[in-house]
């Protein structure tokens, strides 16, 4: 079996807040409060000591700015996944607009942002993106399909501070059923590329109720082979292309939960289930540059305003926030 390969610390983003110190984790996407006073901005912590925080939910803060966003300035992909949260009806900005967006999301408070698509890897000005938000004080994260990262691993690694890549399956069989033919080879090369070039890695993978009960453990298993920090199972959510699956495919929330909870004592790598309760208010900037946010239960999302200054990131209980 593969060690995984994370540093012993690895980047984070903190800053104070009227609750406390938060601490945002770009590998996982938890915000956990911290007892000690640490520097505001990116910092470089201890993955256990982080681990043993408590972890809030960015709707308990009651902050005026999301903690974490995720952005997905694409909606072009190579792969056309039946489940997929992204809607491709939403237009696509151009690239002057995708730089504008980075710099305003750099100048606002927003601790984390996570890249996704679409398929980020796609942009070939993935990099700069990246450079600016770093730059700002984020921790950046990027969510992809993996089969473009053997690839772009070098080019990230110098500046990416976590990669998750989306699996479907724990082998090619069951994966690309879902995701198509080759998608599962490729997918796991990028991940060893990723963990070879010492970027913290991890799994995630959507519960459908026709593969979960099959896959959880064998997907688990896969992760601690292949040497990434670990794996978070996802809730579906029925939003964007797959709204059409929701009514076959969804487990409840109690469902998941029981599914994984030997899991949690008994796996190699760290396991984490994110609920569509823990899903509700979260903030996305889709590509055509606006807001979004999921409603309180994450059963629908609600496309609020373009993003044309930090003010259009704000939270108000009018706009559906946690």
């Amino acid at each position: 079996m593969t060690e995984p390969r994370i540093a012993p610390t690895r980047t984070f983003a903190a800053r104070p807040h009227s609750t406390g110190l938060v601490v945002h984790d770009p590998l996982t996407g938890l915000t956990h409060r911290a007892g000690t006073e640490l520097a505001s901005g990116r910092v470089r912590l201890s993955d256990t000591d982080v681990a043993s925080l408590p972890e809030i939910h960015p709707a308990a803060m009651q902050a005026d700015v999301p903690i974490s966003v995720c952005w997905s300035p694409l909606v072009r992909c190579n792969l056309a996944c039946p489940h997929c949260l992204d809607d491709k009806s939403v237009p696509e900005l151009a690239r002057p607009d995708r730089y504008r967006i980075a710099h305003l999301l750099a100048e606002s408070a927003v601790l984390g942002v996570d890249i996704s698509g679409g398929e980020p890897l796609l942009l070939r000005e993935l990099p700069v993106l990246i450079d600016i938000l770093v730059a700002g004080g984020s921790a950046v994260s990027v969510t992809t399909n993996g089969t473009h990262l053997a690839r772009r691993a070098e080019a990230l690694a110098a500046r990416v501070d976590a990669v998750r890549i989306s699996l479907d399956g724990p082998d090619a069989e069951r994966h690309d059923h879902w995701r198509g033919t080759g998608s599962f080879d490729r997918a796991v090369a990028g991940i060893r590329a990723a963990v070879a070039h010492g970027i913290p890695t991890q799994i995630q993978t959507v519960l459908l109720r026709s593969t979960a009960w099959a896959s959880v453990r064998p997907m688990v298993e896969l992760a601690a082979a292949l040497g990434v920090y670990g794996v978070t199972f996802l809730q579906m959510l029925p939003i964007g292309e797959g709204a059409v699956l929701a009514d076959a495919e969804q487990l409840t929330d109690d469902e998941a939960t029981e599914l994984l909870a030997e899991l949690n004592t008994t796996s190699a790598v760290p396991v984490r289930l994110r609920t569509r309760e823990a899903a509700g208010g979260f903030t996305v900037i889709r590509a055509d540059g606006h807001v979004w946010r999921n409603q309180p239960d994450a059963h629908a999302i609600n496309s609020l305003r373009p993003l044309l200054s930090i003010n259009d990131l704000a939270l108000t209980a009018r706009d559906g926030s946690a």
